[in-house]
């Protein structure tokens, strides 16, 4: 009999930890190979921890909602091999890789603060979730350290920093003791701002009321977020797409048994979209503060539903490098491991622009949030055969022309008019612009 240690798998460059969310398992219970075990949660995604060999669980590190750092062991798997991974106790592990995992922790906690714009006075850690939550809802870090923990080690989990909040108008924390200092005083005249507080909702016997689930209290924080921090303006135009709608028609079939998928316009879009964003880097950017941070890769963020009405956006690396047949099979991949809740968290991580296809539930068209920290998203309206004035050389004629409509919503602290408009403006000249004997 050997012993094999299930860890903490790597989940992408920036993920450095997770919360078990559930235990699949339990010990003494009968495992195979590539069964998963546990379910965990970053501050993006969920996804399931699977066993890398075939035995019996026998010993479990971590509870539910526990903090869980990438390579940390999380259970203990008894197999019937002679030889397998040496065990090595937690604690004799923790003594002998103290001063490295000291020096991870600090570069890990660093990273966390800078992107929560958050900083601790003392040593106690915060996952990134947590600090995520306490900035969205105003929760000061003199306010944080205060909090008190039930996860491993009194660390603030998120239930306990939500049940914080939710009780924040009841019971306030208890401040440190404030050391007296002798001023001059000074007279000031001080304007209170009007406190606005949230009107109660009324609710009878009759209503259903629903608990939000993890991932869309995360969602809803961000869009709240977003808004509060972006100036956010629209431009709309619209495009004929005719010739790519009947070029999609001709070869449709042809590509499906060739290729083996089903090529959706989506791809055809996204195309369009990464050409037009070579074409004008400047809506490829981020803001930090009062910089700005020009991309050097095209990756696009697409926006899909799930099931449970909630809203996920897995991102297409280097989009601009992609032909369409390329483009096609990584959306169609990524939308489908999205409906099955089997999206990895680097599949939703570095995304520089966003598009959403508000036309799937029958939208002309949308004034969509800016996905943070990007500057900018496109809404792709329904795709509607429409009376239209077609110029020839001969004079004008009314024709039946395929049209949608392009919302593009920027952020106009970085982000003009002129060049707001002229991007959208690109990707609608690329799409009329389509070749109908393109072969593909």
């Amino acid at each position: 009999m050997a012993r094999f240690e299930l860890r903490l798998p790597k989940m992408g460059e920036s993920v450095a930890e997770a919360t078990i969310t559930s235990w699949l398992k339990e010990v003494g219970d009968t495992i195979e190979l590539d069964e998963a075990v546990l379910e965990i949660a970053t501050d993006k995604v969920d996804s399931e921890v699977p066993s890398e060999v075939d035995g019996v669980l026998v010993e479990k590190f971590f509870n539910v909602d526990d903090v869980v750092q990438v390579g940390q062991v999380v259970a203990i798997i008894e197999t019937d091999d002679e030889e397998s991974e040496v065990f090595v106790p937690e604690m004799e592990k923790e003594e002998a890789s103290l001063e490295v995992n000291a020096i991870v922790e600090k570069a890990v906690t660093s990273a966390q603060e800078t992107v929560a714009s958050i900083t601790s006075n003392d040593d106690r850690f915060y996952s990134p979730l947590v600090r995520n939550i306490a900035k969205q809802e105003g929760v000061s870090q003199s306010e944080l350290d205060t909090i008190k923990g039930t996860g491993k080690d009194g660390r603030v989990t998120k239930n306990d920093i939500l049940d914080y909040i939710d009780n924040k108008g009841v019971k306030k924390p208890a401040s440190a003791p404030i050391q007296k200092e002798i001023v001059q005083p000074v007279v000031q005249h001080v304007i209170q701002a009007p406190k606005v507080e949230k009107a109660p909702v009324v609710t009878s016997g009759d209503d259903e009321i629903i608990e939000m689930t993890r991932m869309g209290k995360i969602i809803a924080h961000h869009m709240v977020e977003s808004v509060q921090t972006s100036a956010h303006v629209q431009s709309f135009i619209e495009a004929d797409v005719t010739k790519i709608w009947n070029w999609r028609n001709k070869v449709k079939d042809n590509f499906a048994k060739r290729e083996g998928e089903n090529l959706t316009f989506t791809p055809i879009f996204m195309e369009a979209i990464a050409k037009a964003l070579r074409d004008f880097p400047m809506m490829n950017i981020s803001v930090q503060g009062d910089t700005i941070i020009k991309k050097k890769h095209i990756n696009l963020g697409m926006a899909a539903a799930l099931a449970d009405g909630n809203l996920i956006v897995p991102v297409i690396k280097d989009a601009d490098q992609l032909n369409l047949v390329g483009m096609t099979k990584k959306v169609n991949d990524l939308a489908n491991r999205a409906r099955l809740n089997q999206l990895k968290p680097d599949d939703i991580q570095g995304g520089t622009y966003t598009v959403t296809n508000v036309g799937t539930f029958g939208s002309i068209m949308g004034t969509p949030i800016i996905n943070q920290p990007q500057v900018g998203i496109l809404a792709l309206g329904a795709i509607r055969k429409v009376p239209a004035v077609i110029e020839t050389s001969e004079g004008d004629f009314i024709g039946i022309r395929y049209k949608m409509f392009l919302s593009h919503s920027y952020d106009h602290r970085v982000v003009n008019g002129a060049l707001g408009g002229q991007f959208v403006k690109a990707v609608k000249d690329y799409l009329e612009a389509w070749d109908s004997n393109r072969e593909i």
